[in-house]
């Protein structure tokens, strides 16, 4: 008998490991930590950043390896680890120094990217219309930022039936991003886990090769982007 209990407990699979326990979680292994307010106000504090009348003190709470992605026609990887991402929006700002963000619409939500922004620039006088959302760790940094345009074509779902982007088939870069499910959140370039992913997922290897050299990337994107860009980012 105990023979063949023995041989019963060896023929039972391994039980499936869980991907939220694992250094590749997902962001969407979160849930909430802090008050809807908390995100709602970093999201506020992000866009201070890149507002010309905002305080300058106010700035989002960034995690280490805070990474932004935006999408066509815009320039991908603008933003890697708190320094860069903080440096680089002064770039923009003093490129733009009259630059606003007049309307702003930042509401929280319980999954993953918690803050969620329809926001509207001003680039003297012209608006530019602009979808962010943001992705947070368990203390509550921003750990990813990620945005579209707010233009015909260039949304992650349809702007019209879901303008929060909470249905299904949604294509954003966060929820790809292994490491932002961890407590911590934080990106890991070069582990097993995104090498596995990327290797996979063409937007997210692109991600990672621009994390390496994060300068040069901006900066051959930004000199490629033509005096259109804005025309084509803002519809104008």
């Amino acid at each position: 008998m105990p023979l063949l209990l023995a041989l019963a407990c060896a023929a039972e699979p391994d039980p499936t490991p869980d991907p939220c326990a694992s250094a590749g979680a997902l962001s969407t292994c979160l849930s909430p930590t802090r008050a809807d307010s908390h995100y709602v106000e970093q999201g506020e504090r992000y866009f201070d950043t890149l507002d010309a009348d905002a305080d300058p003190e106010s700035e989002p709470d960034y995690a280490e390896t805070v990474a932004r992605w935006e999408w066509p026609p815009w320039l991908l990887l603008t933003g890697w680890g708190r320094e860069f991402t903080l440096a680089a929006d002064e770039v923009i700002l003093a490129a733009y120094p009259g630059t606003t963000v007049p309307f702003r619409d930042c509401r929280a939500f319980d999954t993953q990217p918690f803050t969620r922004c329809r926001v509207s620039f001003d680039y003297d006088g012209k608006p530019c219309p602009i979808y962010e959302e943001f992705t947070f760790n368990d203390a509550g940094l921003v750990t990813f930022v990620e945005a579209w345009s707010d233009q015909p074509g260039m949304l992650p779902m349809d702007g019209e039936a879901d303008p929060w982007a909470e249905g299904s088939g949604v294509t954003r870069l966060s929820t790809r991003v292994p490491g932002l499910g961890t407590p911590d959140g934080l990106i890991d370039p070069t582990s097993e886990e995104m090498e596995a992913a990327a290797a996979e997922d063409a937007d997210l290897a692109d991600f990672v090769a621009r994390t390496q050299d994060f300068w040069t990337y901006w900066s051959e994107a930004y000199q490629a982007a033509g005096d259109d860009l804005f025309a084509r980012g803002c519809g104008w």
